[in-house]
């Protein structure tokens, strides 16, 4: 019998925020190239992701792998955000000094 080649879609879905997730996770295609560019192997990612499958990993690895320019791109801009929404929040709420005033607040209450 002959195997016939079959193209499998990748599992990453865009959610409403405009963020790759591996389909039907909360787990981001940022998690998991991350851990792939620290070393970790695809059965590491697994023990430390239970909800993903294995196959799923690899496909999405093996995306990553095809289309780097475009995935370091997209997760370039994703980084650019958390720092324009950490240096807003920062803005908004001064981390400097953070850990007294709580623990004066806690004093003062009881």
């Amino acid at each position: 019998m002959l195997l016939v080649p079959i193209t499998e879609p990748v599992p990453l879905a865009t959610d409403e925020f405009g963020v790759v997730r591996i389909s039907k996770t909360r787990i981001t295609l940022d998690t998991i190239v991350a851990a792939f560019l620290e070393g970790a192997t695809a059965e590491e990612i697994r023990e430390q992701y239970p909800s993903l499958q294995l196959s799923d990993i690899y496909s999405v690895i093996a995306y990553y792998l095809r289309h780097q320019t475009e995935v370091d791109a997209y997760l370039l801009e994703r980084e650019r955000d958390a720092i324009e929404v950490r240096r807003k929040a920062e803005k908004r709420f001064n981390p400097v000094g953070v850990r007294d005033r709580l623990l004066a607040r806690r004093n003062a209450q009881g």
